[in-house]
């Protein structure tokens, strides 16, 4: 029979602590939707519906926009995440296997645009975007851009780990630069790429900001702006917004659980690499 180490108990029981702190969150906010508001604001903060609510996600459904925000964030962040990654992975691939004298300045000007917050640049955007506001262009512009240097940061040290000799026998087996780069260097990135499709997604889906400034037209305000919607001016259904809250938050689950095997792979690689 196996020994029991304490240290080992101890381990267990921290990351059984750990794991209840992170998915409590979740729990409270699905709990949240399944309410009205004498509970909400009652002694049952915490607990399990006294009376289950499911009528709450049939009124926002029924009742607001939110489907339709929620179709447009898809399309939003979908584009996003599309043309983050093919550029990120393209000037990636320019920096690290290109030789050219630029390529390390190129590289630091885009790691400056890390530190570049999205409050300093709003007015500019505002300015420069007045002939695409109230259009997906409005947003999926600046997201990519905000995206990119965060991507070329992962993507370049998995690739600069990557070994040269699969490009060269390529090249010498006659393929051009274009066919080396779709079919041999971006299925050697798919755990970075995976990484930064995350990392988009959720910094694309959940902005607030950009979206209440340069959409005012609801064809195509997307889910964060739709949640808002539902709190209002005198008085608010707090459970209708809960339920918001987790039609929100589905499509955040479905990925990581589908990329998260990908993520690993990628702070796997990175971390041998370091």
């Amino acid at each position: 029979m196996k020994k029991i180490e304490p240290g080992n108990i101890i381990i267990q029981i921290f990351l059984i602590v750990f794991a209840a702190i992170q998915l409590f969150p979740l729990y409270w906010m699905i709990t949240f939707s399944l309410k009205g508001n004498m509970e909400i604001f009652g002694g049952n903060v915490l607990g399990l519906p006294e009376t289950w609510r499911f009528d709450n996600y049939t009124k926002v459904v029924e009742e607001t926009k939110l489907v339709r925000y929620f179709i447009n964030s898809i399309v939003v962040t979908g584009l996003t995440i599309f043309f983050t990654l093919l550029f990120s992975a393209m000037i990636t691939y320019g920096i690290v296997r290109l030789k050219w004298k630029l390529s390390k300045a190129v590289y630091t000007l885009f790691l400056i645009g890390m530190m570049i917050p999205i409050h300093a640049v709003l007015l500019p955007l505002f300015l420069n975007l007045d002939p695409v506001l109230n259009s997906y262009v409005s947003l999926i512009l600046p997201y990519t851009a905000f995206a990119m240097p965060l991507g070329i940061l992962i993507m370049v040290g998995v690739l600069e780990g990557l070994p040269k000799e699969l490009e060269e026998a390529a090249f010498i087996d006659g393929a051009s630069i274009y066919k080396i780069f779709f079919h041999i260097i971006l299925p050697l990135l798919t755990p970075a790429l995976s990484t930064v499709a995350i990392l988009t997604f959720l910094s694309s889906w959940n902005e607030l900001m950009l979206a209440v400034t340069f959409i005012s037209d609801s064809r195509f305000k997307t889910i964060t702006t739709g949640v808002m919607e539902l709190i209002g001016k005198y008085s608010t259904q707090w459970g209708p917004v809960g339920a918001g809250l987790v039609i929100a938050t589905i499509p955040t689950l479905i990925l990581y659980i589908a990329l998260s095997e990908n993520v690993q792979k990628s702070l796997a690689a990175g971390a041998v690499k370091g």
